[in-house]
């Protein structure tokens, strides 16, 4: 009976009648297996997909990064990051106009009368009076002098020259930029000019020094009249801001002006999180999303200026703690441009006051409430808090997702040190802005043969030579950014070029040197080490300033930058 009422049952499921919701019952199981399935393979993409950063690329895909709404990517690279200025489309006219020697000569132009008194004049006696550097006609010469002799720079203004070091000695400040320049930057020089009198009267200019070599031109004084300018700089690059590098840097911390104004300002602060000694493209592509987040909610950004710098760029191969934004970034472009405050100042305010005039804080401690339900938040403080746990714990997860396309990281407010640009500006000046560059990577890289097998060969001296003889001429100054440590590894192309590698130019950033002073007074007295990150950073600015630029990837080796089978059409 129960073998014949199971047949029964098992019977009455295949009747006709019941076969449309059997087939039912099956396709809805097939479709929860393959949902299930479906969620699984996505959770497993999504924990461990890193898609490409395009930060880290070439400016024509930084370019449309930029204009697009994507920014919440992201994927380490320990190279050099580029920064606000390095996108800036370079417009000339937006600089105002060249000076040339026939502005110079149409503004000093004298009658007859006026020459022949000059010659008839007997000044024998007065050979060794002291130059009168306020004299018009000393200003003249002086910039005619300066645009004769540096050909390959555009003068945009000239400062009035001021006394020197004696009495033959006028020094001169001046803007310029390569004629061939490629960033839209401006770039201070002032000079020393030695002048001498003849017994006809005549003046003449004996000598100039090198760069930066008059230093009472340096800063303008408070009631100095104005120099010579063709036309000023356009309105709107005085607003948006146009870095002009070789000028005094004012990198003082901001204050709060009254216990009033502290009470009426909003604040957002992001406290922990995993970015400590990280490289600097993932610091900075964390800080930026902190800093849209602040100005998206119309808050000053409370910001720790002390920074962990990376074992890749130190050369004891450890993290090291002590380091300042300001080392390595324009920290006056930044204050002067969006609402930041020092966290040290901001927490002895805060104590101060917070009690007294009632000012309240909401603490936040999920990444994933995103900043637009933020907006409405009316206490005095904002406070993310960052656990331990990567990557949850990092800044940047505040931008991705659903405030992607809301929050837009501002890089047009981060520029590279302006002390660090100065010192590119003074190696790029020894050369006289007349030279050609080569990028040449080995290192690491050219040690791993399994990911790029001709890369050592393709850098070596006798390659160098073949692959540079029709891309540079014979007897240019050649600059050559390596990470080979023993530069005497290129000896054999000094036969054909003159090369030039940064440690030749030591002087710049040594104890006796002017960055050295400034940094040591920046930092309360402690000298600053001229790290592995400033170093590489210089070194690739250099590089970028050469007339040609030859790249290691693409010009000089068959191998991916990033390894084999990696490349791209857009690779470099």
């Amino acid at each position: 009976m129960m073998l014949g009422r199971g047949l029964t049952s098992r019977n009455a499921t295949f009747r006709p009648e019941n076969l449309g919701q059997n087939a039912l019952a099956i396709i809805g199981n097939l479709f929860f297996t393959f949902f299930v399935i479906g969620v699984l393979v996505f959770t497993i993409i999504a924990a461990t997909y890193e898609p490409e950063d395009p930060l880290f690329h070439p400016s024509s895909k930084m370019t449309s990064f930029l204009t697009s709404s994507s920014n919440a990517t992201f994927v380490s690279d320990s190279t050099v990051v580029k920064t606000g200025e390095d996108f800036v489309k370079v417009n000339e006219t937006a600089f105002g106009s060249v000076i040339n020697v026939s502005d110079v000569v149409s503004k000093e132009s004298t009658t007859d009368g006026e020459v022949e008194e000059k010659e008839a004049r007997d000044c024998s006696g007065e050979i060794d009076k002291a130059i009168d550097c306020t004299d018009p006609e000393v200003f003249h010469l002086m910039m005619s002098k300066a645009i004769e002799e540096f050909k390959d720079i555009h003068f945009y203004r000239f400062g009035k020259p001021v006394r020197g070091m004696n009495d033959s000695s006028c020094h001169m400040a001046w803007r310029f930029r390569p004629k061939e320049g490629k960033t839209a930057a401006l770039y201070k020089d002032y000079r020393s000019f030695v002048i001498a009198r003849g017994a006809d009267c005549s003046l003449s200019v004996v000598s100039i020094g090198d760069y930066h070599s008059g230093g009472n031109a340096r800063k303008r004084k408070k009631h100095q009249k104005p120099g010579f300018e063709k036309t000023p700089m356009g309105e709107d690059n005085k607003n948006v801001g146009v870095q002009v590098v070789g000028e005094v840097v004012n990198d003082t911390l901001p204050v709060v002006e009254s216990e009033k104004s502290f009470d009426q300002g909003r604040y957002l602060l992001y406290n922990g999180g995993g970015e400590r000694c990280k490289s600097m493209d993932h610091y900075l592509w964390s800080f930026m999303c902190a800093l849209g987040e602040a100005q998206y909610l119309n808050r000053t950004l409370v910001m720790d200026l002390s920074i962990c710098l990376s074992s890749v760029y130190t050369k004891s191969g450890q993290d090291e703690e002590g380091k300042d934004f300001r080392f390595y970034f324009d920290f006056e472009h930044l204050k002067e441009s969006a609402s930041v405050l020092d966290q040290g100042q901001f927490w002895s305010d805060w104590n101060k006051w917070h009690q007294k005039d009632g000012l309240s804080i909401s603490l936040i401690d999920d990444f994933r409430i995103t900043p637009m339900k933020m907006a409405g938040v009316k206490d005095t403080l904002i406070m993310r808090k960052f656990g331990s746990v990567e990557p949850d714990n990092y800044w940047y997860r505040v931008c991705e997702g659903e405030a992607e396309s809301v929050i837009q990281r501002p890089w047009h407010l981060i520029w590279k040190s302006k002390r660090l640009m100065d010192i590119v500006s003074a190696i790029s000046a020894k050369l006289n802005w007349d030279f050609d560059s080569v990028h040449v990577v080995r290192g690491e890289k050219a040690k791993n043969t399994e990911q790029w097998p001709n890369l050592a060969s393709d850098t070596s001296p006798d390659a160098l030579l073949s692959s540079l003889q029709d891309k540079v001429d014979d007897g240019r100054n050649l600059y050559i950014a390596t990470d080979e440590p023993d530069t005497s590894f290129f000896d054999p192309l000094k036969d054909k070029y003159s090369t030039h590698f940064l440690d030749e130019y030591n002087g710049l950033w040594d104890e006796n040197s002017e960055w050295y002073s400034e940094m040591t007074k920046l930092n309360n007295g402690v000298p600053v080490e001229f790290d592995g990150y400033m170093r590489a950073s210089v070194d690739t600015e250099v590089f970028l300033r050469g007339k040609k630029q030859i790249e290691t990837f693409n010009d000089l080796t068959r191998d991916c930058k990033d390894g084999i089978n990696t490349c791209t059409s857009s690779a470099s």
